[in-house]
């Protein structure tokens, strides 16, 4: 893999997700599309919503280790398998990163997004939105 001791934990996850999209399609041509996608044109966006729903698919698939959320339930489960319920998060975390790879954003552009929206919603609780 390299030496990454110069790169950050979230450019290391790009690149292994990068890296097994390039494995899959060896195995399996077609299964990505060449990326990044012309986001512009109906079969990218086509596919990247298919690779998007696949991520909200893995996330309710992690909600069903939660088995008290319903408010007519009067018996209380306390099972949580956290293992298997962090496995479809990860899952969930490989499709939006699928997702971003094939639209040309890295990670620190990534980053740099989440930073500038958090500025925006921390700035909405000041203001009272």
């Amino acid at each position: 893999m390299g030496d990454w001791s110069d790169k950050d934990r979230l450019e290391l996850m790009f690149y292994m997700r990068e890296q097994y999209m390039h494995a899959l399609n060896e195995r399996r041509s077609g299964a990505y599309p060449e990326w990044p996608v012309d986001i512009t044109e109906k079969a990218s966006q086509q596919v990247i919503r298919d690779v998007a729903l696949r991520g909200v698919e893995e996330v309710f698939e992690s909600l069903q280790h939660c088995k008290n959320w319903k408010n007519h339930r009067t018996v209380e489960d306390k099972s949580f398998d956290r293992e298997k319920f962090l496995e479809e998060m990860v899952d969930a975390l490989n499709y939006f990163f699928a997702l971003l790879i094939m639209v040309g954003v890295d990670a620190q552009e990534l980053y740099h997004a989440y930073e500038k929206k958090d500025r925006v919603i921390h700035d909405r609780l000041r203001t009272g939105y």
